[in-house]
């Protein structure tokens, strides 16, 4: 009886603490678990690490993204530090989707410990593994030899910068592989040869070495060492020197607080446009209080048209940006001639420096994508087709008056009851 009364009092108190007495069902056999609202908050409190998947059933990149995640799931589930993927109809069960902003399918996001992070990594079954293995990793990983660091090197793959104290010990370092492990490998590296310190490209120790293997460049830190040097060292380096603009960096810049200098170009790609990255890159490694990127017209039009940046426009062109709504260009360094590009950048810097700026405010996004972000694609087409039925009634109900369309009072009318009528149904994402 009084076994009983203590299996009762576990139960309780197991419930007091959210976690519920049936979380023995939850196995780590390589299976990806399907879960639902009654069982997706015991699941995230049961496993250490847990990549969700929030996804519609009528989500094409969803349908291609699953048998993905089924491949990845035994080799995860295998590490010594597992990793369960688990995915949640995020479509049906729409309270758990607005508790954790999902705005898009499928959004994936990995819970540690309970935590949730937004997983930004790539999607194909090899490399999501190798994307993850970062996550239950040593927060810093010894290295012994000149093998070890090649191999640790290869291991840490092109996601995250990967930070190697050679000479260093890693008491002094440890401290930020805690705080940043989301964002970047740390290891020290005990024993190497002059052939690494001539690979790596440092010539005395202690030294600190950042790399940034999906863009090739590194940065060398020579110390001092203390917390604060060390620290702006580390956090300023999590983006490579010049950073090039896409969907991804993005989303890596949000955390960042310093200015963007901005350069606008017709073709990244192109030899003279080459050229300038170099530049821009000697420039930044004496700016670290600032981003610099760049974009190219070709690359991403809608991007850089964003910054009044066109084929039409005099390029390249520099700006000075915020990361949000503001930017600003240099008085007298609007644009970039084809010579002296150095000095020119330089110039315009200085120009930022003594606050000869005219501010400016980026394009608004266009009536469709402001629709789009409110209701989704699938709401925009049920709202023309539904107006266009009511011209179409209007017109055949009105044989004798020329057709019209429908008053903005009218149109007005027909999104607001569309949107107050339709269910919490986010856009597609791209994979």
């Amino acid at each position: 009886m009084r076994l009983l009364t203590i299996l009762c009092s576990l139960v309780l108190w197991l419930g007091k603490l959210g976690i519920p007495a049936t979380a023995h069902q939850f196995k780590v056999d390589g299976k990806v678990l399907e879960l639902e609202e009654s069982n997706f908050d015991s699941a995230i409190s049961f496993f250490d690490y847990i990549l969700v998947d929030f996804y519609a059933p009528w989500c094409g990149h969803c349908k291609r993204l699953s048998p993905q995640l089924d491949e990845a799931a035994p080799v995860l589930a295998g590490l010594k530090e597992p990793v369960v993927i688990a995915k949640l109809n995020a479509d049906k069960f729409t309270r758990l989707a607005r508790k954790y902003e999902i705005d898009g399918y499928p959004t994936l996001k990995l819970f540690m410990h309970g935590v949730p992070v937004d997983y930004y990594g790539p999607r194909k079954a090899d490399l999501l593994v190798r994307y993850l293995k970062k996550f239950v990793a040593p927060d810093v990983s010894i290295l012994s030899s000149d093998s070890a660091i090649n191999d640790f090197v290869e291991v840490a793959g092109t996601y995250f910068p990967i930070y190697i104290g050679f000479g260093l010990n890693e008491t002094v370092i440890s401290n930020f592989a805690v705080k940043y492990k989301k964002k970047a490998w740390f290891s020290v590296a005990k024993d190497f040869s002059e052939d690494v310190m001539v690979l790596y490209d440092f010539d005395k120790v202690p030294a600190l070495v950042v790399l940034h293997p999906s863009y090739n460049q590194q940065s060398i830190f020579y110390g001092p060492f203390e917390d604060e040097f060390l620290g702006d060292f580390i956090e300023q380096n999590f983006l490579p020197l010049v950073v090039p603009m896409k969907h991804e960096t993005l989303k890596l810049l949000k955390d960042d607080n310093r200015k963007i200098v901005l350069t606008i170009m017709e073709d990244e790609n192109e030899e003279k446009s080459q050229k300038l990255i170099k530049l821009l890159k000697a420039a930044a490694s004496a700016n670290h209080d600032l981003v610099f990127g760049y974009v190219g017209v070709k690359q991403w039009e809608e991007f850089a048209d964003t910054f009044d940046g066109t084929e039409k426009t005099n390029l390249p062109k520099m700006i000075i940006w915020n990361g949000d709504e503001e930017y600003s260009s240099v008085i007298g360094s609007e644009s970039l001639d084809d010579e002296n590009q150095g000095s020119q950048i330089s110039r315009f810097l200085e120009g930022y420096r003594e606050g000869r700026l005219e501010k400016k405010r980026i394009k608004g996004p266009s009536f469709m994508d402001f629709i789009n972000s409110l209701i989704g694609i699938r709401t925009v087409y049920i709202i023309v087709f539904l107006v266009a039925m009511l011209i179409l009634i209007r017109s055949l109900g009105k044989d004798d008056e020329p057709l019209q369309v429908g008053t903005r009072d009218e149109v007005d009318h027909a999104e607001s009851s569309m949107a107050e009528s339709s269910d919490y149904r986010p856009g597609e994402k791209e994979d």
